[in-house]
């Protein structure tokens, strides 16, 4: 037994005590690690700009479909 300044304790319980430190260093290594955080922000900004070129491309093909009817509707009376 050993004696600390908040009681008595075995050996199996001070092995314990330091593994539960360590653990805790460890998730504050990780936690505070910023490592990964540049190519995340780039996927996230990668994809962002593919679904705004999705939803540019689906409008362009709609203005250009409306405007081709509306000419050809156009061409077609002046010709009657």
């Amino acid at each position: 037994m050993f004696q600390s300044t908040i009681g008595y304790f075995d050996s199996a319980t001070i092995k314990m005590m330091n593994l539960v430190t360590q653990l805790v260093e460890l998730l504050k290594d990780v936690a505070s690690d910023e490592r990964g955080e540049g190519p995340v922000s780039a996927a996230i900004v990668v994809m962002i700009m593919a679904f705004l070129g999705v939803a540019l491309w689906v409008a362009f093909k709609a203005i250009m479909h409306q405007a081709t009817t509306t000419v050809s509707t156009q061409v077609s009376q002046l010709g009657q």
